[in-house]
């Protein structure tokens, strides 16, 4: 079975912030709600939703792990290698995106084009102007792989970090 790839992409934010943020979680497992608020209220964030949308990034990145009784710190935290392999291998995008800047140079708009046409049908469908939600998309997935260390930002062009 093929490895799950999350589609959710929060604000670009450091490091720093995800492990505080995780670390505002129990280790033991606490309700979807619970877990909002303790990320919220332990963090920068404004929103309940904007906290579950780095609850389910943080999952994706392996600092977080969800159960049936909701979500919870995991013990050991992935290092930051750890973290740059997770969000490029799990994160939906992020290897697309990757892949686009690793031959040469490209503005988010560069990349968007060069990866329009592999944009599922079903995401497409999702969203009235799907165009723009992609754009946006397009520009937090760059804005975090540069935050992992996976791509370098000049003159609003990214390119593959060496």
């Amino acid at each position: 079975m093929p490895e799950v790839r999350f589609k959710v992409v929060p604000p670009v934010r450091a490091v720093g912030f995800l492990r505080e943020a995780a670390g505002t979680l129990p280790l033991v497992p606490g309700s979807v709600e619970d877990c909002c608020t303790r990320v919220r209220d332990g963090t920068a964030v404004t929103s309940r939703d904007e906290a579950r949308e780095y609850l389910t990034f943080m999952q994706a990145l392996g600092l977080v792990a969800e159960t049936d009784r909701g979500f919870h710190r995991v013990r050991d935290a992935p290092s930051d290698e750890e973290l740059s392999t997770a969000f490029r291998e799990r994160v939906f995008g992020a290897r697309e995106v990757l892949e686009c800047v690793a031959t040469e140079p490209r503005t988010p708009e560069a990349v968007f084009t060069a990866i329009r046409e592999e944009i599922p049908r079903w995401e497409r469908n999702r969203h009235e102007d799907w165009e723009a939600e992609w754009h946006e998309r397009i520009e937090r997935l760059l804005g975090w792989a540069e935050t992992f260390g996976l791509v370098s930002a000049e003159d609003g062009q990214y390119r593959a970090a060496h």
